[in-house]
């Protein structure tokens, strides 16, 4: 796991190392064990690297990585966890390797056996920076599921990369205004949907996509994995069998996901999904396992502690058990970090107890944590996920148009347009999926009211289903099963996990300079899952029961069948006391500065400070971050 940063040149713009060192520097969160600059002969093209080292720690595995006569040079963010199994295969094709176990140079010798088709053999998580000298070509790349964030731009003769936003805007040169439109679906989604992000002109890599820039400057971009490109349907099998490939499956990827040369331990919360990694991981460990776990100093009612359970499940797989507690102060004191690790908002508050927990881990020897992050997605695991299937199913009903157009009146003359049952009823009567994410912030009818008059002018003509427009259409020519459930997962894997969830893992561990790893989106296991009808995943109305029922038995009951409380912070109880006070002073001088939102509407929010504000402080934060004079 790494810090990556590069520049192409098809201009004027003669790269320099002090250049490339330049952009590569702010990522030395990511990278506290080295660094290194190289810089074509021709000043055309430079890659900076910062190392945390974890596979292979020599200094032979130092990146950039290159093949025996320096034709091809990689910068890789991640891992690539089947390395060992493709090294013989590439040296008895003729490859000849100088590290010890490096997987990088694993996948260098791979482009070069396989070209770009190489990545399908990968089994892992990774951002790739590639340059093939003979063709004069630089590929960029990112992971099937986007757990490793990928960001470039073109301008002034070049185009720049890096693993986070802050190595581009290292370069003097590099724009800075407001992207109007990604802020938009920022207050939908609660991040930005790839290829935009919150600075214009920034593009954020999709995942499971490459870019190929040729040396005249001409770009392609491809898709290169779906995961309905890979379903074997698995009709025709008992629950019972099926439970029993999940299992397999997830063992194989718990296995994965212990390759390190490092210490690796678990992010435990006590929930069966982070349990289910830490019974796994413990399984055949001679050791015991490290786990780490958040607590707040107090229960709150809308989030109770869970360390209770934490405690029990490592007790139960025999693991040194590692806590913290935070309090309302610990959140306020992060929030100048939490911004500039960002880049951009990504509102969620769950950022900052991934910080804490990948401090945690830190300060006790560990380099590596497993998460949980992706069960509740492929798995049906959220209540509110439950909801929108039924809501779904009803509005499949055949009610006459009129008669929804009707109940939208009704809702209006109530003075309920803004509310949820009003958009979802929207949605329904325009022929739209009721279901748009797992994370939604603001109603497209609260949007148009916090926009500003100029914004509200501009965006006249659009709607947030604009950005999942493109995703549908995938889903509807490819879904073997083009079902209401896997449409909710297909959509939750192509943006909620990759743009919100995994960024905000990645930008909250790196910050303390861990790698996080995410078992539960293997990408075997994820073709497996949606390769199973949807009435199986759903027997019984029961929320994530297929994987209850394949591990039950590996885990006691009490804690497979709790009900789901979720990994959460209590912002709704810290906003009525010094969080609310900070909001507000931030909103308003934002609403001063400004021309992008609706100062009363802004104040409408703040009457009721709960979760709503805490998407509106995270813009703020971000905007008196980087633009405030």
């Amino acid at each position: 796991m790494c810090g990556i940063a590069g520049v192409v040149s098809f201009g004027d713009f003669h790269v320099t190392p002090e250049y490339v060192t330049a952009l590569r520097e702010p990522l030395a969160h990511r990278g506290p064990d080295g660094a290194a600059t190289w810089v074509s002969d021709d000043r055309r093209v430079g890659l900076g690297f910062r190392r945390l080292a974890i596979i292979d720690l020599s200094e032979t595995a130092m990146q950039p990585m290159a093949n025996e006569d320096g034709s091809v040079r990689l910068l890789m963010n991640g891992e690539i966890y089947n390395h060992a199994e493709l090294r013989p295969e590439l040296e008895a094709a003729g490859h000849r390797f100088r590290t010890d176990h490096a997987d990088t140079e694993v996948v260098v010798h791979a482009f070069e056996e396989w070209g770009i088709d190489c990545l399908r053999r990968f089994r892992g998580m990774f951002a790739l920076a590639i340059w093939n000298e003979r063709e004069r070509r630089l590929w960029l790349v990112r992971d099937r599921v986007g757990i490793k964030p990928l960001y470039w731009s073109v301008h002034h003769g070049r185009l720049v990369f890096g693993s986070e936003i802050k190595a581009l805007l290292a370069d003097p040169e590099q724009p800075r205004a407001v992207d109007e439109e990604a802020l938009y679906h920022y207050l939908s989604f609660l991040t930005t949907p790839a290829p935009s992000t919150m600075f214009a002109g920034v593009n954020k890599l999709p995942a499971a996509s490459w870019l190929r820039i040729d040396s005249d400057g001409s770009t392609e971009e491809r898709r290169w994995w779906d995961p309905f490109d890979e379903t074997s349907p698995l009709t025709g099998r008992s629950d019972d069998e099926i439970a029993a490939l999940v299992i397999d499956e997830l063992r194989t990827s718990v296995a994965y996901r212990k390759v390190s040369d490092v210490p690796v331990g678990i992010f435990l919360s006590g929930g069966l999904d982070s349990s289910t990694n830490a019974a796994l991981f413990a399984q055949d460990e001679e050791r015991p396992v490290q786990t780490f776990s958040i607590g707040y100093d107090e229960d709150y009612p809308s989030y109770p502690n869970e360390l209770e359970w934490a405690r029990r499940v490592a007790t139960l797989v025999g693991a040194d058990y590692h806590e913290r507690i935070l309090s309302l102060d610990d959140l306020l004191g992060f929030l100048p970090r939490m911004v500039a690790l960002m880049d951009e908002p990504i509102a969620d508050p769950v950022a900052v107890p991934l910080f804490y927990l990948s401090e945690l881990a830190r300060e006790n020897g560990v380099v590596v944590a497993q998460a949980g992050e992706g069960s509740d997605e492929i798995f049906w695991g959220y209540p509110s996920w439950k909801t929108s299937l039924r809501l779904q199913r009803a509005n499949d009903l055949p009610i006459p148009g009129a008669a929804k157009r009707l109940g939208l009146a009704g809702l209006r003359l109530a003075g309920r347009e803004t509310s949820r049952p009003y958009e979802f009823l929207r949605r329904g009567s325009e022929g739209l999926p009721v279901f748009w994410g797992g994370a939604e912030a603001f109603t497209e009818t609260q949007k148009r009211r916090l926009l500003s008059p100029r914004l509200r002018a501009q965006f006249a003509g659009t709607t947030s289903w604009d950005a999942l427009a493109p995703i549908r259409r995938r889903f509807e020519e490819k879904a073997w099963e083009p079902s209401h459930l896997h449409w909710m997962s297909y959509v939750d894997l192509n943006l909620r996990l990759p743009e919100l969830l995994l960024l905000r893992i990645d930008k909250m561990s790196m910050g303390a300079s861990l790698e996080a790893r995410v078992p539960f989106l293997d990408h075997k296991l994820v073709e497996l899952v949606l390769s199973i009808p949807s009435s199986v995943k759903t027997r019984d109305g029961e929320l994530k029961g297929l994987l209850k029922r394949a591990v039950r038995g590996l885990l006691p009951d009490d804690v497979i069948d709790r009900p789901k409380q979720g990994f959460r912070v209590p912002v709704d109880e810290w906003f009525l006391g010094a969080l609310g006070e900070r909001t507000r002073t931030e909103l308003h001088a934002f609403c001063r500065e400004t021309d992008l939102l609706d100062h009363a509407e802004v104040e409408r929010v703040l009457a009721r400070p709960k979760r709503d504000a805490w998407y509106l402080l995270n813009l703020a934060l971000w905007w008196h971050a980087h633009f405030a004079s």
